[in-house]
């Protein structure tokens, strides 16, 4: 019953996801974090298969990566997401991935943005998105209360709203979400909504 989601706001773009990893019926741990900081100022949140997810993610950024290493340069947020899409679509016709992606990142010249790739390789750039069960709650609360230009508080309130939908509307809902913010001062984590903990497990 996977969540991301994601907005941009008044200089800066953030993205939210639940940390439940699940196969099945069990939940196998609830503090997985699901939104990767790539580089300085990019945060890509995935939802897909488990295994899918952490390959692909970890591709992309060694990737980026790389590039900077190579070029002295880092990529813009335009061209990571066009090359993601890229790499997603090829894979498409050979070993799928089924990871579906909100791309978010700051530039210095065009400001915060944000991008829609889902598993079939499809590219958008956007103001609001989801991915996930969780997106039949999250999009509508934000087609209601989502405008251009909220300020950091807004969001993070529009944020709240989505999870609290999310957490008494879904059947099973996950109780763990993480919030990661980026904007000219770079991408972070910005905090977590927790109802429950992962219990330490005692030393024989």
């Amino acid at each position: 019953m996977e969540c991301v989601f994601g907005l941009v706001g008044d200089g800066f773009a953030l993205i939210a996801a639940d940390t439940s990893a699940v196969h099945s019926i069990l939940v196998h741990k609830s503090n997985e974090d699901k939104v990767m900081i790539l580089d300085s100022h990019k945060l890509l949140g995935a939802s897909g298969e488990g295994g899918d997810r952490v390959q692909f993610t970890e591709y992309i950024q060694k990737n980026v990566h790389l590039y900077q290493f190579r070029n002295g340069i880092p990529l813009t947020t335009a061209a990571t997401a066009n090359f993601t899409r890229g790499e997603l679509a090829i894979a498409l016709r050979k070993n799928p991935y089924f990871v579906s992606i909100l791309l978010a990142g700051y530039d210095k010249d065009i400001g915060p943005s944000l991008y829609y790739i889902d598993y079939i390789a499809t590219l958008h750039k956007i103001e609001k998105g989801a991915f996930g069960y969780g997106s039949y709650f999250s999009l509508s609360m934000m087609d209601r209360h989502y405008r251009s230009g909220m300020s950091l508080e807004e969001a993070i309130d529009l944020v709240d709203k989505c999870i609290m939908e999310i957490r008494s509307r879904l059947v099973v809902a996950p109780p763990n979400f993480v919030i990661k913010i980026v904007d000219k001062d770079g991408a972070r984590e910005y905090g977590w909504r927790e109802s429950i903990k992962d219990a330490g497990v005692a030393a024989a």
